[in-house]
C-alpha cells in the first residue's frame, strides 16, 4: 500500500506563505491536498451559502495554479474521521499537515476525534501555529513583541513540484463533492474568493484607495472604497497577515500614505489579538467572557421576538441601523463601527441577550472569523466587564458619518425623497410632508419600534449600574490578567 502525506485545507485556502504546505512538500512522500466539506459545518447556524461559495471560488482560483503542475485539490464531503477513514482504506497515511485552528466548539470536538484515531493508526499530526496566535497561552507577556517577530519574519514558500503531489480519483471515492449550481456563479454585490483577487485587492489598496482610509474608516459609504476590504480574504486565508504586513511596511514611505498605513497597522494587531483572546478563552462561544454577567442578562433582558426579526429584517424603522443590516443581506459587508453599531442597537437599546444575535450576523459576514466575532461581539455587548461601554446612538452616528443620507438612502430606498435633516428622524414629519416624501401610511419610519431616547437611558442606567458591581469588578480582574498586557493593565485600571 502506497505511503502518502496529506496537507489538510481549512481556513487557510492558499499556496503561498503556507507553512503545513511547505513542510508537506518537503517531505519524503507525496502529498494529497485535500479540502473537505463537513456537514456538521455546511449546517451550522454560523455559515451561510455565501461562506461557502467564496470556499468554492477559493479552491477554484488555486486549482488554476495547481493545473500547471497536473493536479488540483482533492475535495471531499462527509464528516472529516469518515474521509480520513476511507483515504487509509486505500493509502498508509504517514503525515498530516494543517495550520491550527481557531474555531468553533464543533470543530476543536471534531480535532480531538480526529487526533485519537490518528493516534490509534500512528498516523502523525503536524499542526503549524496559525499567524501570531499562540496556542495554550496563560498572559500576554512579550506577546507584542512575539507578534513584530512573526510578521517581520520570511515567508515560507512552498516549493510545488509535480512529482509532490497526488490527486484522488474522485471516481474512486465514495464521499466525492459536488458543488451546488449558485455556488458556481457569482454573486451580485458579494466579494469573490480566491487569492488572485486577494492580492488585485492588496494592490488596489496601496496603488489608488488607501490614502483616505484613516479618514474614511467611520463613513459606512466611503469605507467601501477606502478601507482595504481583504476582510474575507484574511478570514479564509487566501492571504496571509504576514504578506499582508509585509507589503504595508514597503509602502512605509509613500507620501502621502503614513497616516492610513499607522491605522491599518494597528488593525492587523487587533487581528490577532482578538483571535488570541478566543483561543485562550473559548467558552465565550457560549458564556459572557465576564461571567457575573450571566446572572444579570438572565434577570433583565427583553425577549420581544417582533423587535428581533425587525432588526434581523431590517426594519426597526431606525434609518442607518436598518440600511446597516439591509446591505449585508445583499453584500456580506459594513465597516467596523457600523458592525458596533448594530451590535449595541441589538443588546443595548433593545436589550436582548448578544447571544440572540450572534449567529445572525455570523451568517451576514462574508469575512465571518469565529475568534474575532466572538470577541468584538461581547465588547460591543459591554459583558467583557473590562472594556469602555459604548452606547451607540444611530441617529447621531447617521448625522456625523452619514451626513447627506447617501448610504441611508441607497439601502433604504423608501427614503430616496426624504431630505436632510428629516432623514435621520422621519417620524418627526407631519402628514402633509409623509405624503409628500411618498412614505405609505404604515410605514415603520414614520412609527418606529420604540423610543430610543428613552431606551437609551435605560440603557445607561442598566449598564453602569452593572458595571459598578463587586462581582462584575473582581471578574474583570481576572479578565485582565489573562488577556492583557502589564502595561494595558495599568492603563486600564
Amino acid at each position: 500500500m502506497e505511503s502518502i502525506n496529506i496537507l489538510w485545507f481549512k481556513r487557510d485556502l492558499r499556496l503561498t506563505d503556507h507553512a503545513p504546505l511547505s513542510n508537506a512538500l518537503s517531505s519524503e512522500h507525496p502529498t494529497i491536498l485535500l479540502y473537505i466539506f463537513e456537514p456538521s459545518l455546511l449546517n451550522n447556524p454560523h455559515y451561510s451559502e455565501r461562506h461557502w461559495r467564496f470556499v468554492w471560488q477559493s479552491l477554484d482560483c488555486m486549482n488554476e495554479t495547481l493545473a500547471h503542475h497536473g493536479h488540483q485539490i482533492s475535495v471531499m464531503q462527509g464528516e472529516a474521521l469518515e474521509c480520513f477513514q476511507e483515504i487509509q482504506s486505500k493509502y498508509r497515511i504517514d503525515t498530516v499537515y494543517s495550520h491550527q485552528e481557531i474555531g468553533l466548539n464543533c470543530t476543536f470536538e471534531r480535532d480531538r476525534l480526529l487526533k485519537g484515531w490518528f493516534d490509534t493508526q500512528g498516523i502523525a499530526w503536524q499542526e503549524s501555529q496559525q499567524g501570531a496566535v499562540l496556542r495554550g497561552l496563560t498572559n500576554r507577556e512579550d506577546w507584542d513583541k512575539n507578534w513584530s517577530l512573526i510578521m517581520r519574519s520570511p515567508k515560507l514558500e512552498p516549493q510545488m513540484n509535480s512529482e509532490h503531489l497526488h490527486t484522488l480519483d474522485s471516481k474512486q471515492i465514495n464521499h466525492s463533492f459536488s458543488p451546488l449550481p449558485s455556488w458556481t456563479s457569482l454573486s451580485s454585490g458579494m466579494q469573490t474568493g480566491g487569492s488572485k483577487l486577494a492580492w488585485l485587492t492588496l494592490h488596489d489598496f496601496f496603488n489608488r484607495r488607501g490614502k483616505d482610509y484613516y479618514r474614511s474608516i467611520s463613513s459606512p459609504i466611503r469605507s467601501r472604497n477606502a478601507c482595504t476590504r481583504l476582510s474575507p480574504y484574511l478570514a479564509w486565508g487566501n492571504i496571509s497577515l504576514r504578506e499582508v504586513y509585509q507589503e504595508l511596511l514597503k509602502h512605509w514611505h509613500v507620501p502621502g500614505f503614513r497616516r492610513s498605513l499607522i491605522a491599518l497597522s494597528s488593525r492587523l494587531h487587533w487581528h490577532c489579538h482578538f483571535i488570541q483572546k478566543f483561543e485562550s478563552e473559548c467558552e465565550m462561544e457560549f458564556r459572557c467572557t465576564n461571567t457575573a454577567h450571566e446572572a444579570l442578562l438572565s434577570q433583565s433582558c427583553d425577549t420581544d421576538q417582533k423587535h428581533l426579526m425587525a432588526w434581523k429584517a431590517g426594519n426597526t424603522g431606525f434609518p442607518l441601523v436598518d440600511a446597516c443590516m439591509r446591505c449585508l443581506h445583499y453584500t456580506g459587508y459594513i465597516n467596523f463601527r457600523m458592525r458596533a453599531m448594530l451590535v449595541s442597537f441589538l443588546t443595548h437599546h433593545m436589550n436582548m441577550d448578544w447571544r440572540e444575535g450572534v449567529t445572525h450576523l455570523a451568517q451576514l459576514f462574508l469575512d465571518f472569523e469565529p475568534g474575532i466575532h466572538y470577541a468584538q461581539f461581547q465588547m460591543q455587548a459591554g459583558v467583557t466587564g473590562i472594556n469602555t461601554i459604548r452606547i451607540y446612538n444611530p441617529i447621531k452616528q447617521a448625522q456625523e458619518h452619514d451626513s447627506e443620507g447617501e448610504f441611508v438612502k441607497k439601502w433604504v430606498p423608501e427614503l430616496q425623497q426624504v431630505p436632510v435633516p428629516l432623514i435621520f428622524e422621519p417620524w418627526k414629519m407631519t402628514q402633509m410632508e409623509a405624503a409628500m416624501y411618498q412614505l405609505e401610511q404604515h410605514s415603520p419610519y414614520l412609527a418606529p419600534i420604540f423610543d430610543i431616547n428613552e431606551r437609551a437611558r435605560e440603557a445607561r442606567e442598566r449598564l453602569w449600574s452593572w458595571k459598578k458591581r463587586p462581582d462584575v469588578k473582581s471578574e474583570g480582574a481576572r479578565v485582565l490578567a489573562k488577556h492583557v498586557r502589564q502595561t494595558n493593565k495599568r492603563a486600564t485600571s
